[in-house]
């Protein structure tokens, strides 16, 4: 297996540690606080933060120093900042480690982007079902109040800090940014239109940063180390370390950090040990339960951004999902548009209405009632739903079907012409409809 520089997991990986505030300040933690509170103007930061490369790590990798400069400068009034750990993309696992075992590098990076920003107030919007992880964050929190590296006067610089954690009741829908900001205002979670952006009208209607856990992770780390070193790190525009969580049909399922551009062979059979049983490779998905599937051919696709869009599917939160040769990509659709048409918020028709129709037509062909025709209506609804929904959650629900079609059309013909599922057989007696 390739060695490679561990950033974000770096501390994890030292025996014996625990994520305290005192640890992290023996490995050089909160110094980049310091360091930019005493010597580095706000717009310095976020130029160097720019330099970097450093895109989002929660899915739509979006440049982080760009997003940060589109806060308004000469408005008068509050900004926030919202850290979005609701994390709830099927198969995606990385924040939650980040959290429970190193909250502070996250803090740091906070605090930093909140003296950037302007922002005097910030939120961690954590998903409800993380009951260990808030613990651990409200307790890292506290102890950083104690030692003044948050709160009032941050290093006799004049800056001040709130930083404390909101959790979400475990929809998925929380995870689309404007839906997170309704939430916390105490409303239900549904995704806002935009424009305007948040940005401009986000939290409470003010100018607002929403970034990820990983995100924000990476900043103190940046600003200690240099933009430089950062982009010298990845391939093209797709610079830096990710994590990717790795799951499914693999013998050593896990999360795993590496320069952005490793190929998605050296993900799986290299660091994931290979499929488990030694069995054949049929599909993969390369961004968490939204991506489209890709299949064997396109092991040797470099994970960064460009590449992985540019074979057809999407990088995302970095969740790589493998599926060996006995699995039923039918069923495999189904399982994925279940958790979705479940999580779909109900505001936009063709989303609410489309995932109940391409459902019911999924457990008919699984079922083996399929009919003649079926998999040219999944087509037509899907198309149905692509671009008519106020977010990209329906842009995400149709993905892995579309996908699962392009790519295996003649399975979902064969369950329809041999009235039944060649991979499992007791499919009718097994799902609900």
């Amino acid at each position: 297996m390739p060695k490679y520089e561990l950033i974000l997991f770096k501390n994890m990986a030292q025996p014996g540690y625990k994520g305290s505030l005192e640890e992290y300040r023996e490995t050089g933690g909160y110094t980049a606080l310091e360091k930019v509170l005493k010597d580095i103007s706000p717009a310095e930061v976020i130029d160097e933060v720019k330099k970097s490369g450093l895109r989002g790590r929660g899915g739509a990798g979006f440049p982080t120093g760009l997003k940060w400069s589109f806060i308004p400068k000469d408005q008068v009034g509050p900004r926030y900042l919202c850290c979005n750990a609701d994390e709830s993309e099927p198969g995606t696992y990385k924040d939650r480690q980040l959290m429970e075992r190193d909250p502070h590098q996250m803090l740091e990076g906070m605090a930093i982007c909140c003296y950037a920003i302007g922002a005097q107030r910030a939120y961690i919007y954590i998903r409800g079902e993380f009951d260990l992880g808030a613990e651990i964050l409200e307790r890292a929190i506290d102890e950083a109040y104690k030692a003044k590296v948050i709160g009032k006067d941050i290093f006799g610089s004049g800056f001040n800090l709130d930083i404390s954690v909101h959790r979400g009741a475990g929809a998925y829908i929380c995870g689309e940014e404007t839906a997170l900001l309704e939430s916390i205002e105490g409303k239900r979670g549904k995704p806002r239109i935009k424009p305007p952006f948040p940005a401009i009208h986000g939290l409470y209607q003010e100018p607002t940063v929403i970034n990820n856990v990983e995100t924000l992770a990476n900043v103190p780390h940046i600003i200690n180390r240099g933009a430089e070193w950062f982009a010298s790190i990845g391939v093209g525009k797709s610079t830096g370390t990710r994590i990717f969580s790795v799951s499914g049909h693999v013998k050593k399922p896990g999360n795993y950090e590496v320069p952005m551009g490793v190929t998605l062979r050296e993900m799986i059979y290299e660091f994931a040990g290979g499929v488990r049983g030694d069995k054949q490779l049929k599909a993969f998905i390369p961004g968490g339960a939204s991506a489209p599937m890709m299949k064997p051919e396109h092991l040797d696709t470099p994970m960064d951004f460009e590449s992985v869009a540019a074979a057809g599917s999407m990088l995302g939160s970095g969740a790589i999902t493998v599926m060996d040769e006995d699995t039923c990509i039918v069923w495999a659709a189904t399982n994925l548009m279940e958790f979705f048409h479940h999580e779909s918020c109900g505001q936009c028709t063709p989303c609410r209405e489309g995932s109940a129709w391409v459902l019911q037509i999924l457990y008919r062909i699984e079922q083996g009632h399929g009919r003649a025709g079926d998999v040219d209506q999944l087509e037509y609804l899907c198309k149905h739903i692509e671009g008519k929904t106020v977010c990209a959650f329906g842009e995400a629900e149709i993905g892995p079907i579309l996908s699962s079609i392009n790519h295996f059309r003649a399975e979902y013909e064969q369950h329809i012409e041999e009235k039944g599922c060649p991979f499992h057989p007791n499919a009718a007696l097994s799902m609900a409809h």
